[in-house]
């Protein structure tokens, strides 16, 4: 089975998106992103995916969407079922947006969250609630900028 994780960059109000896109440029909380997820599965929505240049280069740029698409160097799949069934039991990362943080969220049992030191105005996607089943099990870095915590569930 399917190893699940989240990896997100929240705001200290709980935002992760505004307008289509990151609401910060931190180049230090990119490179712990980076280095995370280098080598594994990331899974993302379509809005996630529109948001991006290109393809994330080494790993495994997978998309769920209910649209039938054919994007360069990445998959598709309509179905959590089929990403857990292609996964078998290699570690993903769910690396948005909202609502793929939502579904997928019963099924992780780590998260490495960056938490912004910053409140965003007018966000338009949120992480969801997770403080009630998770813990802090180890800060990784603290930045001026940012905190960035593993978080395992309870």
């Amino acid at each position: 089975m399917a190893l699940f994780k989240a990896i997100a960059a929240v705001s200290l109000n709980g935002v992760i998106g505004k307008n289509g896109d990151l609401p910060w440029r931190i180049p230090g909380e990119l490179k712990w992103f980076k280095k995370i997820t280098m080598g594994h599965i990331i899974v993302m929505g379509r809005k996630t995916w529109d948001s991006l240049p290109c393809a994330l280069p080494g790993r495994e740029n997978w998309i769920l969407s209910r649209s039938s698409f054919n994007p360069k160097n990445a998959c598709v799949f309509n179905t959590f079922q089929e990403i857990e069934k292609e996964a078998d039991a290699r570690t993903v990362f769910i690396i948005g947006g909202g609502e793929i943080y939502s579904s997928f969220l019963p099924r992780c049992n780590e998260l490495f969250l960056t938490e912004v030191q910053q409140i965003v105005e007018n966000g338009d996607a949120f992480f969801p609630e997770y403080k009630k089943e998770f813990e802090i099990n180890e800060k990784i870095v603290t930045e001026n900028e940012f905190i960035l915590r593993k978080w395992v569930r309870k």
